[in-house]
């Protein structure tokens, strides 16, 4: 770090590139391999923080990458020794997408800080801080840094109204103070937070507040940078940024111009811009690799649509992803404009992880499927009260129909979520006494049980890592470029395929000796096709005068296959095929098992988000074509009812 001779109160920057900058720009994708080379650089820098864990990472690196997300976490806390290490935690949520039961959330803290987390920032997708009673209390208990998060949101374009007002802020803000909390962030996912509207926000907060305050934003409305010099004046203590690769689009503001632009000011922040070079340019040069993760739908650097949609960074290139998974990306302006009316109706939750993931799914299935044809488990918890109170009440009428044959009852809940779930972290050891090898894997089990247990396999090598998690290598990257190279030259021709013809009578059978080693074609005179058959036993080469060739045996005469049994044909309406891409959780219904239309018969987790199947008829079930576990594409077929 240079002397800050002219810095009163310096800007603290807690750096973002290997969390939330990955996980905005290449849905969170980037390995641990291709972090570690230039941590000595990152330490040396002098950040207030730097976020490494949390979020989706813990989720992405088992689910995608076969990478175990305690083993990163304790990787980066030895080779960042000079600076705190912060995660983003969500509240009763943790890591998932759901309120985990309260022994879940002590663990995973203890173990967490016992693997090197430093900084814990807790939110609540919800601002409901009774979310927060179980967390605060193990952070506390682990000795670490609780920064309390307000989900910074609008109902309109800028800060007021009746929901969302600086009143309400404050307010919330007050009570997480009350609770313990050792700094504050005012968490905006969206990027919708104004100039003059932060600096309005971040004055009211220093006014009522004796904790340290962090302003966290997103460029992806283009008015980040501006937000970020007006919470400077108005006395923000930390703000948030990513080196320059990693920055900007959906991500955070970069860096290196926010640090020239307070260079030799009061809150001159001291960084080295050649260290933050050096950084940048180390990663221009590994992420290549991960370019085809980059949303490429628009050209432009920012989305003025956000004002609109107000879709958090991380969401929109998940988003893209999975609806080009889907064969939807077509549908995206249609996904936009049912968002905000998705929203509205669901009580105006703040759009972050979770609920970003559960107000998006529900808006793409609205569009796909038509308006709460199928509703997501997730969907279903959250109206029955499983995630807390949202800031306005849920639309009657897609309570009703979210909360029809519910199994805990169709009437909500107004208690503290987690008080109505029963401990999990017993059922979870049991369920891994067999292959956990520390409390780690445990709880990987019990954050996610089906893709938990899955890497678990892979990671004690019970099961074969597919290929699409394996790592692309900077050889690959040159290989793309020569065929993109070629491509765009016009160099590439493709090949037509041939319909291989029915072998005819006119077939003619010939041994080829090559090298000892001899071979059976088949020719045909006309339109025919050469078989090439490598018998077993190879020409034993002769020692004096050449004997006579042996002959190969005659190959049998082929037996008749048993002619199939027809398979009983499908009636089209008692089909239950895949809406989407996704992994089947569970198959509830066996062959020959009788069902009544509406019944569940299928989960299918798609999106992130678990959907259940049900019955289009009443019926048997006569074909059952998955099991648990296995990976389906859109139109699938999955059961059958006849």
């Amino acid at each position: 770090m240079k002397d800050k001779k002219n810095a009163d109160k310096p800007v603290k920057i807690m750096d973002t590139t290997f969390r939330d900058g990955h996980q905005s720009l290449l849905a969170t994708r980037m390995r641990t391999e291709d972090m570690m080379p230039i941590m000595e650089v990152v330490d040396s820098v002098g950040f207030y923080s730097i976020e490494v864990w949390g979020g989706a990472t813990f989720d992405v690196m088992k689910r995608f990458l076969n990478e175990d997300p305690w083993d990163r976490l304790k990787k980066l806390k030895k080779a960042l020794p000079n600076t705190p290490l912060q995660m983003l935690l969500r509240g009763q949520n943790l890591v998932g997408y759901r309120n985990y039961a309260d022994d879940v959330v002590r663990d995973f803290v203890m173990h967490s800080a016992d693997c090197g987390m430093d900084i814990y920032r807790v939110f609540d997708a919800l601002n409901d801080e009774r979310n927060f009673e179980s967390s605060f209390e193990a952070i506390k208990k682990a000795g670490k840094h609780i920064q309390a998060t307000i989900c910074y949101t609008l109902t309109q374009k800028r800060l007021g109204g009746p929901v969302f007002n600086i009143e309400y802020f404050v307010s919330k803000a007050k009570k997480m103070e009350e609770m313990g909390a050792h700094s504050l962030c005012v968490k905006d996912m969206a990027g919708l937070i104004s100039p003059f509207d932060a600096y309005d926000l971040i004055k009211a907060l220093k006014k009522e507040l004796k904790i340290p305050i962090q302003l966290h934003t997103h460029y992806t409305s283009g008015m980040a940078s501006m937000a970020y010099l007006k919470a400077i004046e108005a006395g923000v203590d930390i703000i948030d940024t990513a080196i320059a690769p990693l920055a900007l689009r959906s991500a955070q503001p970069a860096l290196e111009p926010i640090v020239v632009a307070l260079q030799d000011t009061p809150r001159d922040t001291g960084l080295d811009l050649n260290k933050l070079f050096e950084i940048g340019e180390y990663l221009e040069g590994i992420l290549p690799k991960y370019r085809h993760l980059l949303d490429t739908s628009k050209v432009s650097v920012i989305d003025t649509g956000v004002l609109m949609h107000q879709i958090p960074g991380g969401m929109i290139s998940n988003l893209v992803n999975q609806l080009k998974e889907a064969n939807a990306l077509d549908r995206l302006r249609e996904v936009y404009e049912e968002l905000p009316l998705t929203r509205k109706e669901l009580g105006y939750p703040p759009l972050v992880t979770p609920t970003s993931q559960m107000v998006g799914v529900q808006a793409v299935l609205n569009v796909l499927m038509g308006r709460y044809n199928m509703i997501t488990s997730e969907v279903k918890d959250y109206c029955y009260g499983l995630y807390g109170n949202p800031p306005q009440p849920i639309d009657p009428e897609v309570r009703k129909k979210a909360l029809k044959g519910y199994p805990r009852g169709e009437t909500p809940i107004t208690c503290r979520a987690a008080d109505v779930l029963e401990p999990e972290m017993e059922k979870a050891r049991e369920a891994t006494k067999d292959i956990a090898k520390d409390i780690g894997d445990v709880l990987t089990y019990a954050l996610y049980p089906q893709t938990g247990m899955r890497f678990l396999k892979w990671k004690y090598g019970l099961e074969e890592p597919p290929a699409s998690v394996k790592p692309k290598t900077m050889e690959d990257v040159k290989r793309e470029n020569e065929l993109i190279k070629k491509a765009l030259a016009g160099e590439l021709v493709e090949k037509p395929k041939k319909q291989i013809p029915e072998k005819g009578a006119g077939l003619r059978k010939y041994n080829v000796f090559v090298d000892g080693d001899y071979y059976t074609v088949e020719v045909e005179e006309e339109g025919g096709v050469e078989t090439i058959v490598r018998q077993a036993a190879p020409v034993a080469k002769p020692a004096t005068a050449p004997a006579p060739a042996a002959q190969p045996k005659p190959a049998p005469a082929p037996v008749a296959a048993a002619p199939k049994a027809p398979e009983e044909p499908i009636d089209g309406k008692g089909a239950i095929v895949a809406p989407m891409p996704g992994m089947i959780l569970d198959v509830k219904r066996s062959v020959g098992d009788s069902v009544k239309e509406g019944d569940e018969v299928v989960i299918l987790e798609a999106m992130k988000m678990q959907n259940s199947l049900t019955a289009p008829i009443s019926g048997v079930i006569k074909v059952v074509k998955v099991k648990s576990g296995d990976s389906v594409k859109k139109g699938d077929l999955l059961v059958a009812i006849g």
